[in-house]
C-alpha cells in the first residue's frame, strides 16, 4: 500500500455508482480518501450529481466503468465530468476499467456507426483531460481519441492466479476463444509455458456464435485455460469449452479480465467441465451471480489501478508497470 506522504496532496479520487468498491480500494492502496460526491437521480430518471469539496487546483480521477447498465453508467460519467469541468481541477483523468462500447469499433457493413468513436469524442467533449483504460476490447480505440491513454493489461494478476492452480506444464495448453484473441493467448501461453491451440469461431449474431475446429497443439488428455478479455453472454466461451470437450480435454479453467455475465452466462460457466472461473473486479460481480457460480474467483485490480493513477499524477513512465513483460496489443 502506498503511503499518504508519498503521494503529492492534490491527489483526488472520486467514483460514479457503476463500480464504487473498486473505487474504493484503489483510494485504499493509495492511502487517500475517496472524494465526497453526491449522485442521485431526479423523479424522471434524469441523473444529479453534485461535488461536495473544493477540487479547484486538484489532480483529480474519476473511476467509473461503462458496463451494464452501459448508457446509464456512461450518461452519468458524462455528467460527471461536466461537473468538475465547471470546479477548475488543474486534470481530470478518467479511469474505465470497462470501456464499453469498444466492440463497435469499425465498420463492419453499410450504414453502421463506429460507435466506440462516439465514445470517445463525447468523454474528450464533455472535459476529460486523459483517460485510463484495463484490457480494450481493440487496442485500437487508443487512437480514436485526441488526449493521452494509457492502456493497462491484467496480463500479471491473472497469469498469477493460473500458476496458484499448480498445473504441470507439461499437461497445459493455452486455447484461444477465436483467430482474433491468438495474441492475447500469446502472451499468456508466454508466459506460463505449455502449448497453444485456437477455437475456429464462426459469429452466427450479435449475441451467437459457432465453434467449429480446434487449429494447434493436441488437447486430448491436457488441462486447457481459455483465456478471454471479456465474458459477455457466455456464447463464445461456452463453444470453446465444448470443441475442448469434443477433442479430449481433461481439464477447463476460465479465465477473463471483464466478467459481464449477461443474457445466458451463468448457464453456459455451469459447465461441469469448468472446473474454476475466473474475473477481475473491473466490473462488479453481484452476489446473486457470485452464488450461482460456486468455483468463480474474483481477483482485484485495484492494486494495479493505483499504481498506474499515482505514476500518472507524480508524471512517471507507465509502460514501466510492464517492464518484465512482453509488449501486448
Amino acid at each position: 500500500m502506498l503511503t499518504t506522504s508519498s503521494v503529492p496532496g492534490k491527489l483526488s479520487i472520486f467514483s460514479g455508482r457503476a463500480n464504487k468498491p473498486l473505487a474504493e480500494n484503489i483510494a485504499r492502496h493509495l492511502g487517500v480518501p475517496l472524494g465526497n460526491i453526491n449522485l442521485g437521480n431526479f423523479p424522471d430518471g434524469e441523473t444529479t450529481v453534485r461535488i461536495d469539496e473544493d477540487v479547484r487546483g486538484r489532480d483529480v480521477f474519476i473511476v467509473q466503468p461503462t458496463c451494464p447498465p452501459v448508457n446509464e453508467n456512461l450518461m452519468e460519467l458524462l455528467i460527471i465530468l461536466d461537473a468538475f469541468k465547471r470546479a477548475s481541477p488543474s486534470r481530470v483523468t478518467v479511469v474505465i476499467p470497462y470501456f464499453g462500447y469498444a466492440r463497435q469499433d469499425r465498420k463492419d457493413a453499410g450504414r453502421v456507426p463506429i460507435s466506440a468513436k462516439l465514445v470517445a469524442d463525447l468523454l474528450t467533449a464533455a472535459g476529460t483531460n486523459r483517460v485510463l483504460c484495463l484490457d480494450l476490447h481493440a487496442a485500437q480505440i487508443q487512437g480514436f481519441f485526441n488526449i493521452p491513454v494509457d492502456h493497462l493489461y491484467a496480463l500479471k494478476e491473472i497469469t498469477a492466479h493460473v500458476r496458484s492452480l499448480n498445473i504441470p506444464v507439461s499437461e497445459l495448453v493455452v486455447l484461444s476463444t477465436d483467430e482474433g484473441n491468438v495474441k492475447k493467448a500469446l502472451k499468456y501461453q508466454q508466459r506460463l509455458g505449455g502449448q497453444i491451440a485456437v477455437v475456429d469461431k464462426r459469429r452466427a449474431s450479435a449475441e451467437e456464435t459457432r465453434a467449429e475446429h480446434l487449429i494447434g497443439a493436441s488437447v486430448e488428455g491436457k488441462t486447457v485455460v481459455i483465456f478471454d478479455d471479456m465474458i459477455s453472454t457466455g456464447s463464445s466461451m461456452s463453444g470453446a469449452i465444448k470443441v475442448a470437450k469434443a477433442h479430449g480435454a481433461k481439464r477447463v479453467f476460465v479465465c477473463a479480465t471483464h466478467g459481464l455475465l449477461v443474457g445466458k452466462a451463468l448457464e453456459h460457466l455451469k459447465d461441469p467441465m469448468i472446473e474454476s472461473v475466473a474475473f477481475t473486479d473491473s466490473v462488479p460481480l453481484t452476489k446473486e451471480k457470485l452464488d450461482r457460480l460456486p468455483n468463480v474467483k474474483v481477483i482485484t485490480v485495484a492494486p494495479l489501478l493505483a499504481n498506474a493513477i499515482r505514476r500518472i499524477h507524480e508524471d512517471q513512465s507507465i509502460s514501466d508497470l510492464f517492464k518484465d513483460e512482453p509488449p501486448t496489443g
